[in-house]
């Protein structure tokens, strides 16, 4: 579910992944995760590109990187909250964006996800950004899907 607040430059991301929560926030945190699924389908976030310090104050940053031509989209965030396994907020420092994620244990291994975004640069409003921002909810899906098949554990794709 997508929600659009043009007039106040918000876009709020709700989903509920088949994970427990404590799974769904760590892989939201540790770089081994974010690297299979951080971006848009078409893009890759390289592991050695991805910096996290999860405490107020700490750095997210991440690449991406184009895969057709190599385009690189870097991040620069700073932590202000972190709660675990309950929510992350960071501010881009290079757009103003600020950006609010929540996990709510749903039970039975299934974890709602509630992000909310503000400041967005207009450019990331349109309906093609959003686009490109739920496929990467779809490719973070897949890839709880594949860990919790597995056990919970990184993989090695």
């Amino acid at each position: 579910m997508n929600d659009v607040r043009s007039d106040t430059a918000e876009l709020v991301y709700t989903r509920v992944f088949e994970a427990p929560r404590e799974l769904v926030f760590r892989c939201m945190i540790e770089p081994e995760h974010l690297s299979h699924f951080w971006g848009p389908v078409g893009t890759s976030a390289p592991l050695e590109s991805i910096r996290v310090d999860p405490r107020p104050g700490g750095v997210f940053e991440t690449v991406m990187v184009n895969d057709a031509d190599g385009s690189r989209y870097p991040t620069h965030a700073v932590f202000v909250e972190v709660v675990e396994p309950e929510k992350l907020v960071w501010n881009e420092l290079h757009s103003g964006m600020t950006t609010t994620s929540t996990f709510r244990d749903l039970g039975d291994s299934r974890t709602e996800v509630r992000i909310h975004q503000a400041n967005i640069p207009e450019a990331f409003r349109s309906p093609q950004a959003q686009a490109g921002f739920t496929s990467s909810l779809d490719r973070f899906a897949g890839y709880l899907q594949s860990l919790t098949a597995d056990g919970g554990g990184p993989s090695d794709g």
